[in-house]
């Protein structure tokens, strides 16, 4: 009590006499975490350019390369060093590598920032039409994929139903 009555308070405040703590407290409490925030997020400059539009000449593929190597770093980073790097583009979305890949049997597609210092999972899709652009390149990727069933011989193939039916399945088994 000896502390409350030396500070000049004696029990019963009016809203008017704790409006000016209540500001400091919130203009301390705003101020405080401004700066937690520039803290965490430190920016760099390199993947800014990226987004400036004169800093590449609007070219961006003259200023940043990324090459397979780099990739297979990036891969083995990310826990997936067998996976096979397919094609490296610039994506739809301007600053990000686009990389096309197979891992364990299965297409994948990725962004790399061009400061090559962030991964991005994730869909890109474009607002005014609503395309998921990572959607449209994935099945691009898994159609150039796909086997043309009538380039597979099937003269010495055991057939098993009718072999004029409308729909075939093909298996490949190895007998060992």
């Amino acid at each position: 009590m000896k502390i409350a009555n030396f500070m000049g308070y004696n029990g019963i405040q009016s809203r008017t006499e704790r409006r000016p703590i209540l500001m400091v407290r919130t203009f301390l409490l705003l101020l405080s975490a401004l700066f937690l925030a520039c803290a965490l997020l430190p920016l760099n400059p390199s993947s800014l350019k990226a987004f400036d539009q004169t800093g590449c000449e609007k070219d961006c593929l003259k200023c940043h390369t990324i090459s397979n190597q780099e990739v297979k770093e990036i891969l083995k980073s990310l826990k997936a060093p067998d996976a096979e790097i397919l094609k490296i583009q610039a994506s739809p979305l301007k600053g990000l590598w686009e990389v096309s890949i197979i891992n364990k049997g299965r297409p994948g597609l990725f962004y790399v920032d061009f400061s090559k210092s962030l991964v991005v999972s994730g869909s890109i899709v474009e607002i005014k039409t609503g395309k998921n652009k990572t959607s449209e390149r994935l099945a691009k990727l898994q159609e150039s994929r796909r086997v043309d069933f009538s380039k597979i011989p099937l003269n010495q193939a055991l057939v098993m139903g009718d072999p004029v039916a409308p729909k075939k399945v093909a298996v490949f088994t190895d007998p060992d």
